[in-house]
């Protein structure tokens, strides 16, 4: 174990307060290809990820639930442990920070930084964001009190906490990032950091009042308090290996080789966690990489906005090997990617279906007209050496753009091989060599045509492992065997390809129809007759209700944000305000009798929720399209609005 290199690579632990979209499961595939990438190098590797499962916010969705937080978080966790299996994650270890391994470590180093005095008590009084379990400064507040990062308003909050001295350690940082290029990258994101650190450094808040908050780690030398969500979560990359528990195992991974993580979460990693580190006397990791995000439109997906791609819908409709390949190629990790269906279809088809799976079907029809077994190569010409010349290209690229994490200019280059075999086959025209008998040249175009098909699948396994098992297994190996194969295999130019018999199969990736696939996509999943049978029970009325109604019911009233434009009086109707709107780029007007409680001046710019398939219907001779939404207790009436900022148009339910 000793003699190999190793390499050890994180994702963040993701927060369970929602289901798993495109954005962490990127992260996720990023991680598990460079990891059976260095494993097919020779590396001893270690790949650990996980959950971040404490703080106000989960205490506050499982509240809203009607579950305790812990129930809470391990329905979720479940779940996203089955997207890992279905997405083909081959993690070593996935830590939960509420384990009681990582409760003990995070404890200890508590315990350490207050007796070296790294830790001391305050008064704290500022703005606090519980969506984003964030304190901030009023510079760094918009509009008045909206948070910096989710737009929702702050609290403000004066209590008495506990402190890391992170300003201690500001000098040092700032040498050590200037010392190591490789230490934050792309490099851009290290003069973000660098850009941080120009201000002077506050001190780190790490506790919260149990009175405020119960669900979190309790600090070793004062019960009345936990731990802050970040300070928590960021042990895990070193309770996750046996620090404190295991100390030879931790030695022998420790420092990460990276720390692979969003853009968003920078500051936590290249500023808090360093000066963690130094405080406990740990060496730092080698490299923290930060991609850019995944958006749709201009805006990045996340739960909170509601607008994420869900990966196993992608899944089923295009399968799990094309929506890995179509991640990594589409993005270029240090920067943001736009993510769109069409998009995934348009390279799916020209990458996968017209280029690799047309080089396949071509050599795989062309060997089995011709007996099925690969015959060994005869003269090599200058056309042979070309494609050879064109793959070993690929081999370099591949293995040091993604040491680089550059997965999209490393996945183009092999893409470009393939190409290369396509023009190959189309230059030899294997057919004619048939016809016209010439039995030694048709033997050595397969042959070259086929092993070049063999490389490029050694250097796509990594990102798509199922299918690349299924191309060896039509090039005739066992899949034991080929999983086996390693780049330097693909060093040489000895091959075992000669002697195996091809196996025919259904076409490696279908040409999409996307119109087709929209289509079927729209349509209601068919109910399991187990589910069918199973119906549940009808649930008793909650005290006070009546009139109660299905799922279905409700499912036709279709709410949505609006933006109020402007907001006039009816003219003889004193209770009557005529308000234009804008919802999703469309226009209407609504009337509503809310002049007593509002005046039209207060309504201008606020984001409201309408019913917005309401038939539209004359009040006082006024077309009114839709209906806004308020509660009204007694003599007070509230529109109900947005908690922060969205897009009109969106949805609400």
């Amino acid at each position: 174990m000793a003699d190999r290199p190793k390499f050890y690579i994180t994702t963040p632990i993701y927060y369970p307060s929602g289901n798993m979209h495109i954005g962490h499961t990127y992260t996720t595939v990023a991680a598990d290809t460079m990891t059976r990438f260095k494993k097919m190098l020779g590396y001893d590797t270690f790949f650990l990820t996980g959950t971040d499962e404490h703080g106000q916010k989960i205490e506050r969705k499982a509240e809203a639930a009607g579950v305790t937080p812990q129930q809470f978080v391990d329905k979720i966790v479940a779940e996203t442990k089955d997207l890992w299996k279905l997405m083909n994650i081959e993690y070593d270890d996935f830590i939960r920070t509420t384990d009681e391994r990582h409760v003990k470590i995070v404890q200890k180093i508590f315990r350490q930084f207050y007796d070296q005095g790294d830790i001391y008590k305050s008064e704290y009084e500022g703005q606090y964001c519980a969506e984003c379990e964030a304190f901030w400064t009023p510079s760094q507040l918009k509009e008045g009190n909206l948070c910096p990062d989710c737009g929702r308003p702050c609290e403000t909050a004066h209590e008495e906490s506990y402190f890391f001295r992170m300003s201690k350690y500001q000098d040092w940082l700032i040498d050590y990032i200037q010392t190591h290029p490789d230490f934050i990258q792309p490099s851009f994101r290290a003069n973000e950091t660098l850009g941080f650190l120009r201000k002077k450094l506050s001190d780190l808040c790490i506790s919260r009042p149990k009175s405020r908050l119960s669900w979190g780690i309790e600090l070793p030398f004062d019960p009345d308090y936990v731990c802050y969500v970040w300070f928590d979560a960021l042990i895990n990359y070193i309770s996750g290996v046996g620090f404190h528990r295991n100390q030879e195992e931790f030695e022998h991974w420790w420092p990460a080789s990276y720390h692979l993580i969003g853009k968003d979460i920078l500051t936590t990693h290249s500023v808090y966690w360093p000066t963690m580190l130094k405080a406990i006397g740990l060496p730092m990791p080698r490299t923290i990489f930060a991609h850019g995000w995944w958006l749709t439109g201009n805006t990045k997906m996340s739960k909170s906005l509601g607008n994420v791609v869900n990966p196993m819908d992608m899944v089923e409709r295009y399968g799990v090997d094309a929506f890995r390949y179509f991640l990594l190629s589409e993005m270029s990790p240090g920067n943001d990617a736009n993510f769109t269906e069409e998009a995934f279809v348009a390279r799916y088809n020209s990458d996968l279906a017209n280029d690799l799976g047309n080089l396949l079907s071509r050599v795989l029809k062309m060997t089995l007209r011709s007996g099925g077994v690969i015959q060994p190569p005869a003269e090599l010409t200058a056309d042979e050496a070309e494609l050879n010349a064109e793959v070993d290209k690929a081999v370099k690229a591949m293995e040091s753009c993604l040491l680089a994490m550059k997965f999209d200019q490393g996945l183009a280059a092999v893409m470009n091989a393939v190409r290369a075999g396509n023009r190959y086959m189309e230059k030899t025209a294997p057919w004619s060599l048939a016809k016209e008998g010439e039995l030694a040249r048709l033997n050595t175009v397969l042959y070259t045509a086929a092993d070049a098909l063999r490389r490029v699948a050694v250097l796509l396994a990594p990102v798509m492992p199922s299918k690349m098992a299924d191309l060896g297994a039509a090039l005739g190996y066992n899949r034991n065997d080929f999983a086996a194969l390693k780049i330097s295999d693909l060093k040489t130019k000895k091959s075992d390809l000669a002697g195996r018999t091809v196996q025919d199969c259904d076409a490696l990736f279908p040409r999409i129809q996307f119109e087709a696939a929209k289509e079927a996509a729209a349509k209601p999943a068919k109910q399991d007759k187990a589910a069918k049978a199973a119906k549940p029970a009808k649930a008793a009325a909650p005290a006070g209700v009546v009139n109660l109604i299905d799922i279905a019911d409700f499912a036709k009233v279709q709410l949505r944000t609006a933006k109020v434009i402007e907001a006039s009086r009816v003219e003889g109707a004193d209770r009557l305000l005529r308000l234009r709107i804008e919802s999703g780029g469309e226009e209407r007007q609504i009337v509503s009798g809310i002049a007593r409680w509002y005046t039209p001046e207060s309504l201008a710019g606020k984001s409201i929720v309408i019913v917005a398939n309401l038939r539209p219907a004359k009040i006082r001779g006024i077309e009114s399209a839709g209906m806004l939404l308020a509660a009204k207790e007694g003599d007070t009436l509230r529109l109900v609005t947005t908690d922060g900022e969205i897009a009109s148009g969106a949805e609400v339910g």
